[in-house]
């Protein structure tokens, strides 16, 4: 197979997943680019790296009421500080232990889409339920998707939608609903989000006995309008109306077009282009295929469009340098570079592309990228000689090659496999995605 076949299949890797190690590169080319495609979007149902890392069992916790004292309060803290380290350690060890790495990466896609924070829902385990959505329906239907995470637990109580009251509805929820969920900014007036607000007035979250009910008697049920719609809708039949539009089957394909391949506004000859596959099923499976087997995926613009966000980096270098999420310190690490899973800084989850090239994140790069070479099995460098070194390193982390100027750097410290692969993870070649 020829180097640009080769490129292609690692592009590919480093988007739809979190970039190849040599062996599922070889394994790639056989499989062709399509076949390759098609097998990312099978779901495997024995990987092994999926059944190495079952979910962690997380109970329930029980917030301490407004009257308990300074020891309870610190018990729970402490409890919740333990499972919220625990559900992080164990979603990184499963992004970097599966064979098939797309359906994680569209895991953490629908997590930042959709992004919650545990800071405020105070419960890891109704973080792992939610987490557990996006994993199981994140390429099936998107009006179903987004129903179903509208009633999880996680999702109410961070947009504080689980007291919605007749008399006083909630407008937090409609208005993110809309803005960065369904539609997109500049898609829907203020009347529009208290409107759509109505629709959901009754929906309620019992966290004792961890039940979600919709309250006949607390809901709003008189004709409401919305984008032009009218009716005595609840809020089922809001988000049915609100997928549905041409707004948002527009918004979710730049969305995912933005996160996959490069970043676009929200109408662009990309989404008009991706629009069949999406369909009136709005089927995220068939518009991702579409997207990476789209003439534009492999262009030159697109594959260096994207730079790698912290989790991406953090994640593609463990799994290209074979070393386990086991380490503690990975929290600290995301932290630093700004993105920890289940904290997002706010409800539009986190930034994009350049954001992540500041001079503080570079420091926490290479920081990070010199634990990691040094903790690593750097044999399949160290044994070549020194003169073929840039390149096995190159090989080791699947990209294309090296700059004259990243050549130049690299080939200095050759004699020393360590520092050698310290400077190619913060090689622009690698940190781009």
């Amino acid at each position: 197979m020829s180097d640009a076949n080769r490129s292609a299949l690692a592009h590919l890797y480093r988007r739809a997943g979190f970039g190849a190690r040599p062996e599922e590169l070889a394994l790639a080319e056989r499989r062709g680019y399509a076949g390759t495609v098609a097998w990312l979007l099978d779901r495997v149902p024995t990987d092994p790296g999926v059944a190495a890392t079952p979910a962690p069992s997380l109970a329930l916790p029980e917030p301490p009421g407004s009257r308990a004292g300074s020891a309870a309060r610190k018990r729970f803290q402490l409890a919740f500080a333990r499972q919220q380290r625990q559900l992080t350690m164990w979603w990184l060890d499963r992004m970097a232990s599966v064979d098939n790495p797309l359906t994680e990466k569209l895991t953490w896609f629908w997590h930042t889409h959709f992004a919650t924070s545990v800071q405020k829902v105070r419960s890891p385990a109704l973080m792992l339920r939610q987490n557990e959505i996006f994993r199981s329906m994140g390429s099936g239907g998107f009006d179903a998707l987004t129903l179903t995470v509208a009633r999880d637990p996680a999702m109410l109580i961070w947009l504080d939608a689980a007291q919605d009251r007749k008399a006083h509805p909630n407008e937090n929820f409609s208005r993110e609903l809309m803005e960065l969920f369904t539609l997109g900014y500049g898609s829907y007036s203020e009347l529009d989000v208290r409107e759509a607000a109505r629709c959901f007035t009754g929906w309620h979250y019992n966290r004792r006995t961890d039940q979600f009910a919709e309250l006949p008697a607390q809901h709003d049920d008189g004709v409401k309008s919305v984008l032009g719609f009218t009716g005595h809708f609840d809020g089922a039949d809001l988000i049915a109306r609100l997928t549905h539009t041409n707004a948002s089957k527009a918004w979710v394909i730049s969305r995912l077009w933005s996160r996959f391949a490069m970043p676009i506004p929200h109408y662009d000859q990309m989404t008009s282009a991706l629009l069949p596959a999406y369909g009136s099923a709005l089927d995220i499976g068939s518009l991702l295929k579409a997207i990476l087997l789209h003439p534009n995926f492999l262009s030159p613009t697109v594959r260096s469009g994207l730079v790698k966000q912290p989790l991406e980096y953090v994640v593609g270098t463990l799994r290209a340098l074979r070393l386990p999420a086991d380490s503690p310190a990975l929290i600290p690490v995301l932290t630093a570079l700004g993105e920890l899973p289940f904290v997002p800084p706010n409800v539009g989850g986190w930034p994009e592309n350049e954001s992540w090239l500041s001079t503080g994140s570079s420091y926490e790069r290479l920081r990070f990228a010199a634990t990691a070479a040094a903790r690593a099995d750097l044999s399949a460098v160290a044994d070549e000689p020194v003169a073929g070194r840039v390149d096995a390193a190159a090989q080791v982390l699947s990209v294309d090659g090296w700059s004259r100027t990243s050549a130049a750097a690299l080939r200095r410290v050759a004699d020393d496999p360590q520092r050698l692969m310290t400077l190619a993870l913060i090689a622009p070649e690698y940190v781009l995605n």
